[in-house]
């Protein structure tokens, strides 16, 4: 399968092979990348979608060759500031608890809670964007947990109970962004699994029983936004995403040696590789100093706008191209942010790495930063809707496809 992060800056392609003897695993067998030209892509949204096309197939091409495979079918990321996910719990009290629960009642449930779902958020998007409500799409959904008069399972049916609570994380677009990406994809020639909201796919990828630990806000920082999802106790809380990238720390550059956007981006990277002379990297630390402020300022109102929070999680995780920049990390660490926000204590500050991505097994080497987190957890998210789905979660997409309709 193809795994294919469409990003403001880079596409990346990636083959995944799933695991013959254990199909919850995988590997990397081919790796493909194509730099995006100024003006195809801004702030994660497609602006010119042949230029975008041309740009994909390259990535793909790059990557089948490597793997010496063609591919059929494609799971696409989808990004930027229009983007929104919710985790939405919703209950339902049965008339006749001792009755069994059947297939048919689930499938009354499930399309009256996305209903409700889909009408509250879609009246939130067009006030926040100024978009008519029509124009708002759902892009996709996924069972968070499901529970029975407060015990959790994995499958409802044949049980008995009075209060049915499931919570599903919903994803919602703009129609003409969405629509960009379904044209992609139908160019491209293959079967689309799933468009998936990237910050999903990345909170997706670590597996939290082994980790331990239950909880962490991530913060993907691409070319164009910046995306964050929080989980707490195991639970996706919700996703969301600010225009601000590591782009905007390259025309700050830009404008400051008075050079042009490629020959600071080039200079940008050598210095989040620590590779500048130290007299260079003085100057272009003093260029990145405001912007880390501003981008800082970002987070701190993003994450205010996650109401249902009472406490946030104490861990962040970064990761995406634009987390290399030393600045990111050294101003949440030496900052007092949390101060702003509902936090116990100070968050401790580290990075999501590929290394930490279990279920995905890089056998090209050549997935070693944090900006091929991203690509490698929308992989890992092809492999959990590869195998075999749930009755809820088939009960769920059938929904989400009358909906779509």
């Amino acid at each position: 399968m193809l795994a294919l992060d469409i990003g403001t800056s880079i596409v990346k392609a990636l083959i995944l092979k799933i695991d013959e003897n254990n199909p919850a695993k995988g590997s990397i067998i081919g790796v493909g990348r194509k730099e995006q030209k100024l003006g195809e892509m801004h702030c994660g949204v497609v602006t010119d979608i042949y230029g975008v096309i041309q740009n994909c197939n390259i990535a793909i091409k790059e990557a089948e060759k490597m793997a010496n495979v063609r591919t059929s079918k494609i799971i696409i990321g989808i990004a930027g500031e229009l983007v929104k996910g919710i985790t939405s719990k919703a209950s339902y009290t049965r008339e006749i608890p001792e009755d069994k629960i059947t297939i048919d009642e689930l499938k009354t449930v499930m399309h009256k809670i996305q209903w409700k779902t889909f009408d509250t958020v879609r009246s939130q998007l067009a006030r926040e964007t100024g978009y008519h409500e029509i124009d708002v799409k759902l892009i996709n959904s996924s069972i968070v947990n499901v529970s029975i008069d407060g015990y959790k399972i994995s499958n409802p049916i044949g049980f008995q109970g009075k209060e049915i609570s499931v919570d599903i994380f919903n994803v919602f677009a703009p129609l003409t962004h969405y629509g960009a990406l379904q044209t992609i994809a139908a160019e491209l020639n293959k079967t689309l699994l799933t468009i998936a909201a990237e910050p999903y796919a990345v909170a997706k990828c670590i597996d939290y029983e082994e980790s331990g630990n239950m909880g962490g806000i991530f913060i993907d920082i691409g070319g164009g936004t910046t995306d964050i999802a929080i989980i707490q106790d195991g639970t996706l809380i919700g996703t969301k995403m600010f225009t601000l990238g590591g782009k905007t720390f390259t025309k700050r550059l830009a404008q400051n040696l008075n050079i042009s956007f490629l020959e600071a981006e080039s200079i940008k990277l050598s210095y989040s590789n620590n590779i500048l002379e130290k007299h260079s990297a003085k100057i272009v630390a003093e260029a990145m100093s405001n912007d880390s402020e501003v981008w800082l300022t970002g987070v701190i109102l993003t994450l205010s706008e996650f109401e249902n929070i009472e406490i946030f999680p104490s861990r962040i995780l970064l990761c995406g191209g634009g987390s290399k920049l030393p600045e990111i990390k050294n101003i949440l660490e030496n900052s007092n942010f949390h101060k702003k926000l509902a936090f116990a204590r100070k968050p401790q500050i580290s990075f999501l790495e590929p290394k930490h991505i279990t279920r995905v097994i890089d056998e090209t080497g050549l997935l070693k930063s944090q900006q091929d987190v991203t690509p490698l957890a929308l992989a890992n998210l092809a492999i959990e809707i590869n195998s075999s789905e749930k009755i809820l979660s088939k009960i769920l997409k059938k929904v989400v496809s009358l909906m779509q309709a």
